[in-house]
């Protein structure tokens, strides 16, 4: 008779203890439990912010007989490109790639040569950015790449999403706290989940008369934290 009653006071400790263990592991995944268990959410945020610079690359490609010729040829148009964008507002001109080969006949003999040269630029006004890739073509250049848009505070911006992330953590853990009937206490870990740039369109930029019609776009620094709030 001794023997039962111990068997039964030991399987009911085993299932307090089953219990007790369910309840802890709900309360580390955000549901309200115990003295001592926690909530954890994940809060997202995201700041705005049109691109102050643009980045443009422009090339210039040119055939002749022979590869002095070629070369030479080209070397002329893109020096009076570089000159066009520069004099148009363009600035830290670069040279990207310089390129010579040549071109074949379906029988395999040389048929010409090709020479090309690729450089970037920098237009931090929008607006300005049609103009110089007009100024671009009307010198000379036969490619035109881009435009690539950056914002030149963007860490600053990822830590202000940071900020937002985290308060949009706290609502939510506040709102789960109450419907739970618990209090929400302080926060116990903070993991950054990062983020990074997402761009969507925007006003048109304020070209000059029939400019190129370029689109800024705005870059949103998007950010994630996964935060836990211990509660009582």
């Amino acid at each position: 008779m001794k023997r039962s009653r111990i068997a039964a006071v030991a399987a009911t400790a085993l299932v307090l203890a089953a219990v007790t263990a369910a309840f802890a592991t709900q309360g580390a995944q955000g549901v309200a439990g115990e003295e001592g268990s926690s909530i954890v959410v994940q809060g997202s945020a995201s700041v705005s912010a049109v691109p102050d610079k643009l980045q443009l690359s422009f090339g210039v490609e040119s055939q002749a007989s022979t590869a002095k010729a070629a070369l030479a040829a080209n070397s002329a148009e893109m020096r009076k490109v570089i000159a066009a964008i520069k004099a148009a507002g363009a600035t830290d001109v670069k040279t990207l790639s310089v390129s010579l080969s040549p071109r074949y006949r379906e029988g395999g003999d040389i048929q010409s040569y090709a020479a090309s040269n690729t450089v970037s630029a920098t237009v931090t006004t929008a607006g300005k950015a049609g103009t110089v890739i007009d100024e671009a073509v009307e010198a000379g250049a036969n490619q035109v790449y881009g435009p690539s848009g950056s914002v030149t505070a963007q860490a600053a911006l990822y830590r202000q999403a940071l900020k937002s992330a985290v308060a949009e953590a706290r609502a939510s853990a506040q709102a789960l706290a109450e419907a739970a009937g618990v209090t929400l206490g302080r926060v116990t870990n903070v993991v950054e989940s990062g983020g990074g740039p997402v761009y969507a369109l925007a006003e048109r930029s304020k070209a000059a008369g029939d400019a190129t019609p370029i689109e800024p776009g705005t870059q949103d620094v998007s950010a994630t934290v996964t935060v836990t709030f211990a509660i009582g």
